[in-house]
């Protein structure tokens, strides 16, 4: 029997062990599908306080309730390890890891580079490598294959590989792992084919494509969409701030055409780690082929923008209210770059916070998600007690991320100035005077 037909006989009995690897917003859900879906499930993470916690069935992850992690941890369906050693019999592996951007925008392939080498290491014939972090066009068959080519695996021959984009949208109630259509493109039509077989059972849909770096730029094409258009309606609200106009009214009274329009909203900035960061992915592989990803470029520009336009806001309303930046004492309401998460990695919130900083503020923060984090220079601060007092006190209350946890009335009520960069106060009237993005 072929080593294809082995691993699909493997994965249509449920015979077969899936090893995960990277344990965080996207591999953690991966993993519990695929648990769910009756395969024996290993997921690795080099963190060993997660690891910890998994193990005893507690999840870490607000979209993983620890009533659904711990029963497949119980009936030993889902473990987790630190050691690349105990991935050795796995049949399937998918790449969870992150890809960040290095200070100079270009990507750090280090952690997928760091998997692969593990991988290549303990990988066998017939093994399904697919990696799933999001990257630049070209990485599966320009980094991933050769590496497992040095170890003498080859691609369609003796071992399978493919990439399938994650699509996680953490705190989304409607669309999950498995509603979420899945797109995956082989190395070779046989990668397709088992790759297609492995996310079939945990995937209601799965969507295959020509090739890995098809599959690339589909997660790219995806949120670069997204930032170049919060990057168009963040410059429609600076151009409504200029002529005296609410775009949120204009953007309301747009949304209610039933073709050719698809609402966005302006905010303090992007955040998390694919919006403000997926795009320059694809920018940076573009400039290597002298091509300028222009589009790309002016809505990184406007998007990263944005904290300094809010800290402008509030410098504007504290003159108003003749009081200075330097010595007001100004709370943040929610830092997580989105709503009903705990996710500060690329939050506006930190700019904005580290620029009135700079000013002389007195910056404190509360967000029922996030009890510290970290400012420029290494600058670590604790979230502040909620309480009316404390928005009492503030000479400026400013939103940056609207929790549904919030009561606006009561914010509102018992604050001077607000600058609300998410419209969270729009239909809230109260003590408060309210200064809109």
């Amino acid at each position: 029997m072929s080593l294809k037909q082995t691993l699909l006989n493997r994965l249509d009995n449920r015979e077969a062990q899936i090893g995960i690897i990277g344990l965080g917003y996207v591999g953690l859900p991966l993993a519990v599908e695929f648990a769910e879906a009756g395969f024996t499930v290993i997921g690795l993470d080099v963190n060993p306080q997660k690891v910890a916690q998994l193990n005893r069935g507690e999840s870490y992850i607000p979209d993983i309730p620890t009533e659904r992690l711990k029963p497949l941890v119980q009936r030993q369906k889902l473990c987790a390890t630190t050691d690349y050693d105990d991935l050795r019999q796995v049949d399937a592996v998918s790449i969870c890891v992150p890809t960040p951007l290095r200070k100079t925008k270009d990507p750090d392939m280090s952690y997928v580079v760091q998997a692969i080498n593990a991988i290549s290491a303990i990988a066998h014939e017939g093994m399904l490598i697919v990696l799933e972090s999001t990257t630049y066009p070209g990485t599966t068959t320009e980094l991933v294959q050769p590496r497992l080519a040095d170890a003498g695996f080859h691609a369609g021959q003796n071992i399978f590989v493919a990439f399938s984009p994650e699509r996680i949208d953490p705190a989304n109630k409607k669309y999950t792992v498995r509603n979420t259509p899945k797109v995956v493109g082989g190395i070779t039509p046989d990668c397709t084919e088992v790759t297609v077989a492995l996310y079939r059972s945990a995937v209601d849909q799965v969507i295959p494509v020509s090739s890995p770096t098809s599959a690339e730029m589909v997660k790219l094409l995806e949120n670069t969409f997204r930032a170049v258009n919060i990057g168009l309606v963040n410059e429609m609200a600076l151009m409504c701030d200029k002529l005296g106009i609410d775009v949120w009214e204009v953007i309301r009274a747009a949304a209610t055409k039933p073709f050719g329009f698809m609402p966005f909203y302006p905010g303090p900035g992007l955040g998390g780690h694919c919006i403000p960061i997926d795009p320059l992915y694809l920018s940076w592989k573009l400039k290597t082929l002298n091509y300028n990803a222009r589009f790309i470029e002016l809505a990184s520009e406007i998007n990263t923008s944005m904290p300094l336009y809010v800290v402008d806001k509030v410098t504007d309303a504290l003159n108003d209210d003749a009081k200075s930046v330097k010595g007001s004492k100004i709370v943040v309401i929610g830092v997580a770059y989105k709503r009903d998460v705990d996710d500060v990695r690329e939050s506006p919130a930190l700019d904005v916070m580290s620029l009135l900083r700079h000013k002389g503020a007195s910056v404190q923060y509360h967000d029922p998600y996030v009890e510290s984090l970290r400012l420029e220079d290494d600058i670590q601060v604790h979230r502040t007690a909620y309480s009316t007092e404390l928005l009492q006190q503030a000479d400026c209350v400013v939103i940056i991320t609207d929790h549904t946890t919030y009561n606006w009335q009561e914010i509102v009520d018992h604050s001077r100035l607000v600058v609300d960069t998410r419209n969270a106060t729009h239909q809230v009237q109260g003590a408060a005077r309210i200064v809109p993005l």
